[in-house]
C-alpha cells in the first residue's frame, strides 16, 4: 500500500485535518476509527436485505444469508473504492453499501423472477454506472461551486430527519418519541460534542465511537437491547457465488435503470462532499473512478447474492468531526466489514444497537455534512441567480424529503428518479444552473453598495 506517515507539518493546516487522505495513522488508531465508520453505516447496510427479504416472504435462513452477503460485499466495495485498483476507485475515504434506492426495483423483480432474476438485474444494471463513469469529465463543468455546495448541503439536511427518527426510536417503532429514547440520544450527542471539542488525541478523534459505546452500555440496563438475534446467528457463514442461481433477462434491468441513475447522481455529490470535508478537490478523473467503483461493486454484489452498492453519504460527516480523512482508515473498515460478513454473530452484535444511540451520533454527523456545504456556499458570489438556484434546489430537495407523498401520482420511472431529496435537489440545481444566465452587476453586495452611494449623494 502506498501511504506515508503523518508528519508534524502535515498536522498543521487551515482545515484542521489531522490525517489527510493519503496519510496512514497507526494501525490501532485506524482500526478504532474504521469501526467508527462501520457503526455509522451498518444500519443502512443490513436494513435493505431485511426489507427486501421480508417483502419477498423469504425463509429466515435466506434472509440471514442476504444480510451476511450485503455486509461482505460492502466490505469489498469499500476496499476497492478507498484503496483503488487500477482505474477503479476514487482513492478517498468513502464507505460503500447497499442502498434503499434499490429496494423498490429489487422487490419488483424479485416478486416476478425470484432471487435469480433479482441478482441478474443487479449485475446487468451495474453497466449503466460503468458507462456513465467514462463521461464524467465533460459533465463536471455542470457542477460549479453553487451546485456542489447546494448538493453537499442537501445531503446533510436530507439525512437529518433520519437521525431524528433514530433518536426517537426508529420509524414505525411502538415507542417512537418515548422520553427514554430521547434521553439516551441526547446523552450520546452531549458526550460526542464534549469529547470532540475538549478531549485530546484518540478521545477526540474517536468521539463518535466512544459516545456510541457509552450509549450502548446505558441502553442495556434500560432493556433496550435484545441479544436473541446474536444467539440465533451462525458463527460462520462463508460467501457463496450464485447460491440461488442467476437469470439474465433484459426485463429485469428496466426497473433498475432509474435507481442506477439516481445513485450515480448521489455518488457524484457524495464524492464532492468528501473532497470538501477532506480539504482536497476531487477532479473529474477521481469522480469517474469513484463512479466506476460504484458500478463494479454492484456487479460483484450480484455474484455474491447482495443488493447493488453505492456510496454512503452519512459517513462524510465523520471526516470533519474526527478531523481524520485518511483512506487507510476506510480500507481497514472495508476489511472489518468482510470479516463481519463471514462471522454473522459479530454482525448481529452491531445490528442490535438501539436506534436512539445511533440517532445521537447521527444528528451531529449529518449536521456536519450540511455545515460543509454551507462553507462551500459561503465562497460563492451571492448573485440573484445563485440565490435562486440555492433556494429552489434546497426547497425542492427538502420538500420531497419531508413530504414524499407529493410524488405518489407520478409515473414509476419519474417517481424513482425524484424519490430522493438529494437527487431531486441536484437535478433542480443542474437545470437551473444551465437555464438561468448570470447578469453582470446583480450581486446583493453590488446592489447594497449602489444604494449606499445614492444615499451619500442625496
Amino acid at each position: 500500500m502506498e501511504y506515508h506517515e503523518k508528519s508534524n507539518a502535515q498536522a498543521s493546516n487551515n482545515s484542521g485535518i489531522i490525517y489527510k487522505i493519503d496519510d496512514r495513522p497507526p494501525l490501532l488508531t485506524s482500526i478504532v476509527l474504521g469501526i467508527q465508520h462501520i457503526l455509522a453505516a451498518f444500519g443502512g447496510i443490513v436494513a435493505v436485505p431485511l426489507v427486501v427479504g421480508g417483502a419477498l416472504d423469504l425463509p429466515t435462513s435466506d434472509v440471514a444469508f442476504l444480510v451476511s452477503a450485503a455486509i461482505f460485499v460492502a466490505g469489498i466495495a469499500t476496499f476497492i473504492q478507498a484503496k483503488g485498483i487500477g482505474p477503479i476507485g476514487a482513492k478517498v475515504p468513502c464507505v460503500m453499501g447497499t442502498d434503499f434506492t434499490f429496494v423498490a426495483p429489487s422487490i419488483a423483480v424479485g416478486s416476478t423472477m425470484g432471487l435469480p432474476g433479482l441478482f441478474g438485474g443487479t449485475i446487468l444494471g451495474s453497466f449503466i454506472e460503468m458507462v456513465i463513469s467514462r463521461f464524467i469529465k465533460p459533465l463536471m463543468r455542470f457542477f460549479p461551486p453553487v451546485v456542489t455546495g447546494t448538493v453537499v448541503t442537501l445531503i446533510g439536511l436530507t439525512l437529518l430527519p433520519v437521525s431524528i427518527d433514530w433518536a426517537a426510536g426508529g420509524t414505525g417503532a411502538s415507542d417512537y418519541g418515548r422520553l427514554q429514547n430521547i434521553v439516551v440520544a441526547v446523552i450520546v450527542l452531549i458526550i460526542i460534542i464534549l469529547l470532540n471539542r475538549y478531549a485530546k488525541g484518540m478521545f477526540s478523534t474517536a468521539s463518535v465511537l466512544i459516545g456510541i459505546v457509552i450509549g450502548y452500555i446505558i441502553a442495556y440496563p434500560l432493556g433496550m437491547i435484545d441479544f436473541t438475534e446474536v444467539a440465533n446467528a451462525n458463527w460462520i457463514e462463508l460467501p457463496t457465488i450464485f447460491k440461488y442461481g442467476v437469470t439474465f433477462n433484459l426485463k429485469a434491468v428496466i426497473p433498475f435503470i432509474a435507481a442506477y441513475l439516481v445513485t450515480s447522481i448521489e455518488t457524484v455529490g457524495c464524492l464532492i462532499a468528501i473532497g470538501e470535508a477532506s480539504d482536497r478537490r476531487i477532479d473529474s478523473k477521481g469522480i469517474g473512478a469513484g463512479l466506476l467503483a460504484d458500478g463494479v461493486g454492484s456487479f460483484i454484489a450480484g455474484f455474491f447474492g447482495a443488493g447493488a452498492n453505492t456510496s454512503f453519504s452519512q459517513n462524510v460527516g465523520l471526516i470533519p468531526m474526527t478531523k481524520v480523512a485518511s483512506r487507510f482508515v476506510v480500507i481497514i473498515a472495508g476489511i472489518i466489514l468482510m470479516i463481519l460478513g463471514i462471522f454473522p454473530k459479530l454482525g448481529a452484535l452491531v445490528a442490535i444497537m438501539p436506534e436512539p444511540v445511533l440517532g445521537g451520533a447521527g444528528i451531529v454527523m449529518f449536521g456536519m455534512v450540511a455545515a460543509s456545504g454551507i462553507k462551500t456556499l459561503s465562497r460563492v458570489k451571492m448573485t440573484n441567480r445563485n440565490l435562486l438556484i440555492i433556494a429552489v434546489s434546497i426547497g425542492l430537495g427538502l420538500g420531497v424529503t419531508v413530504r414524499p407523498e407529493i410524488i405518489s401520482n407520478l409515473p414509476e420511472s419519474l417517481k424513482m428518479l425524484f424519490s430522493s431529496g438529494i437527487s431531486t435537489g441536484t437535478i433542480a440545481a443542474l437545470i437551473l444552473n444551465l437555464v438561468l444566465k448570470e447578469e453582470k452587476g446583480s450581486t446583493i453586495e453590488n446592489i447594497s453598495i449602489k444604494n449606499k452611494m445614492n444615499m451619500i449623494e442625496n
